[in-house]
């Protein structure tokens, strides 16, 4: 095993297997920064120069790229407040929090050197793994992946600060969305309204980037600031160094957390990236809890020690089993049997060495990635300084494009208006989205793992095996310590509690509109458990139950916000703040329509090359030789990135043949 380790080093470190493995990390930052492509992405465009080069070669290339697309994609998260990927949006909570107090620098030094301890680990992890993993996970059956996906998403009260009625409901309701589309056990289409763009689901990508990124669009446009305040990024770099040190104990607990999201089939990073924090914040001192979400180092350590660990976790069932957890170790299988190297328990004799090629790849990968990203991040810190509009302009174009990459369905920018109301008006009224995020990420893998469980076992039979029952002591033990914690302080807690995830900002919502949302969530939970009526029996049993759920939790929420107005009056002053706020919000969605109804009918780029000018100099008021080169620019990046990564961009009713082409 070492002479093969010692090998497959050796051959990584020649300098044109080097030159390739750079390669791939420049593609994979390239593509990380920008939001919603992620690792697919990166991959897809390296994909077609396998077919040309040695395997060794081959491997480093995409190994590279997938390795370093979470360092980078930590950068618009944590500056602008726009989720670089679906996993990423955890970074909103304590990232983005520092950057607006303008500690931008610390953050990204923190989320730098966290992603390369979690690379490092997770390529550790992947070594020691390849004798003990597999009768591990052959031992793992639907019960305790199903009780798996209920404590992942019982993790929204740990996640609520405060608010944990609201967090239960969020979570139900991502649980509800999750929903819509194909029924994972019977031949049935749900929710779709009788619409062939809903038969497939609602995309992560477009759900995260509306939810999250639109939201905080509109939030920041409203108020033409920048994301900081103040005009330099400080000297954090250091400080951030010393908290990944003083934290050391997140690092580990992040990165095995996310090494098992990989490993088990249908979790995946962004649900791997919540559980981290989750814990990071269950396992806090007393004292410290209430840090998380308002700047706390370690909200962003543990999750960034996931989110690169757990694609090290994914590469042991894609090449031990020939089970790739999501797209780009999907496409890392192709490449391999591209070699005639078929994935399985076979590799560990016939292939150490191409085994070993992948760690060695993702180790060196992980620190290069961290270095490269050091050497950027000063100039990009400098981002959270400029006025919002500026970048608003840009951003805007390069949202709807990433949303619209999965599903390549314009109809799906219309989704991502909606989620973006939506957001905006959970942010406002104190709904957390975290929350709603994990039961939209869980939403099927727990009811596949549920029908799975349901026919191999009776309850009797599953509900006794022990890691269910270690599982079901997790899940209940923290949720009953929350709830006492919660009813203990509910005397001395004001009326709506907390704002949000810890990245809610402005003026919040009246008590009146906090009450018009949550009877909003209790019409779509009983209007959801009608139609789920409608359904066959295999179809309609998880809506039903999580309609049932959800109802029930919207109306004690309704009740106790009732109750709250009652005894503690009127908030008018409030109001009139918010009358106003409704207003700039108002308009900034309004040229977010705008851009969509001009996509509609020209095109992506048509549409870009007539809204940039026009929103930079009304709402940016640039001047017209800045507003030329800007446009320019971002229209060069969109056909760069349609020549030469294949990105998809929407076509109207009136674009020309040739744009087509």
């Amino acid at each position: 095993m070492l002479d093969a380790a010692l090998s497959a080093l050796g051959a990584l470190l020649d300098p044109t297997t080097l030159a390739f493995l750079l390669a791939g990390v420049l593609a994979g930052l390239v593509i990380g920064i920008i939001p919603g492509l992620g690792g697919t992405g990166a991959v897809a465009i390296l994909l077609p120069f396998v077919f040309i080069i040695e395997p060794h070669q081959a491997l480093a290339l995409i190994v590279g790229a997938v390795a370093v697309v979470h360092t980078s994609d930590t950068i618009s998260s944590v500056l602008i407040g726009i989720p670089g990927s679906a996993s990423a949006t955890v970074l909103m909570l304590d990232g983005h929090e520092m950057a607006k107090q303008g500690q931008g620098a610390r953050a990204l030094a923190i989320a730098f050197l966290s992603s390369m301890a979690g690379g490092l680990l997770g390529a550790v992890g992947l070594t020691l793994s390849i004798p003990l993993a597999r009768p591990l996970v052959l031992n793992l059956g639907s019960p305790e992946l199903f009780m798996l996906t209920v404590l992942g998403i019982s993790l929204a009260a740990l996640l609520s600060r405060g608010n944990m009625l609201k967090g239960l409901v969020a979570g139900a309701f991502g649980l509800l969305l999750g929903e819509v589309g194909a029924a994972p056990a019977a031949a049935d289409y749900r929710f779709t309204f009788g619409t062939l763009f809903l038969n497939e689901g609602l995309d992560l990508v477009a759900v995260a980037l509306g939810i999250f990124g639109i939201a905080e669009v509109v939030s920041l446009v409203a108020r033409k600031t920048s994301v900081a305040a103040g005009s330099g990024i400080g000297s954090g770099w250091g400080i951030g160094l010393r908290d990944v040190l003083r934290h050391w104990t997140h690092v580990l607990r992040g990165a095995f957390v996310g090494i098992w999201a990989g490993v088990l089939p249908g979790i995946g990073a962004t649900a791997g990236t919540w559980m981290a924090y989750g814990q990071a914040r269950a396992t806090a001192r007393k004292k410290g809890k209430n840090k998380f979400g308002k700047g706390d180092p370690r909200g962003i350590i543990a999750p960034e020690s996931a989110n690169n660990s757990v694609e090290a976790g994914d590469l042991i069932p894609t090449l031990l089993f020939g089970i790739p957890g999501g797209a780009p170790a999907a496409l890392l299988l192709g490449a391999l049997l591209v070699f005639g190297i078929e994935p399985g328990p076979r590799i560990i004799t016939d292939h150490l060495d191409i085994v070993y090629t992948i760690v060695w790849a993702f180790a060196l990968a992980s620190v290069i990635g961290a270095a490269l990203c050091f050497l950027f991040s000063f100039p990009l810190a400098k981002l959270s300084f400029v006025r919002f509009p500026v970048l608003a302009g840009g951003l805007i174009v390069i949202l709807f494009t990433s949303g619209f990459q999965e599903s390549q369905q314009i109809a799906v920018l219309q989704i991502m208006l909606l989620l973006g109301a939506i957001g905006w008006l959970m942010k406002s009224t104190g709904f957390p989205r975290a929350p709603f995020l994990i039961g939209f990420v869980l939403s099927v893998p727990l009811e596949r793992y549920y029908y799975l469980t349901a026919n191999l076992y009776s309850f009797s039979e599953w509900a006794l095996r022990p890691g269910v029952l270690v599982m079901a002591a997790v899940l209940v033990v923290p949720l009953i310590l929350a709830a006492l914690r919660w009813a203990k302080a509910r005397a001395g807690r004001s009326g709506g509690g907390s704002a949000d995830d810890g990245d809610a900002e402005g003026t919040q919502a009246p008590r009146t509109w906090e009450m018009t949302v949550t009877g909003g969530f209790l019409v779509v939970f009983v209007g959801g458990l009608v139609l789920a009526q409608g359904y066959s029996e295999q179809a309609r049993l998880v809506p039903t139950l999580v309609c049932v759920l959800g109802t029930a939790l919207a109306a004690l929420a309704l009740t106790v916000q009732v109750y709250r107005r009652r005894t503690r009056g009127r908030d008018d002053v409030v109001a009139a703040a918010w009358r106003q706020e409704l207003g700039w919000v108002a308009h900034a969605f309004g040229w977010l329509v705008g851009f969509v109804v001009l996509v509609y009918v020209l095109g992506l780029l048509l549409a870009a090359l007539v809204f940039v000018p026009v929103f930079l100099r009304l709402v940016a008021q640039l001047r017209p030789r800045a507003i030329a080169i800007y446009t320019v620019a971002l229209l060069g990046v969109l056909v760069a990135l349609q020549t030469f990564a294949d990105i998809a961009l929407p076509v109207g009713y009136l674009t020309p043949a040739i744009l087509v082409a």
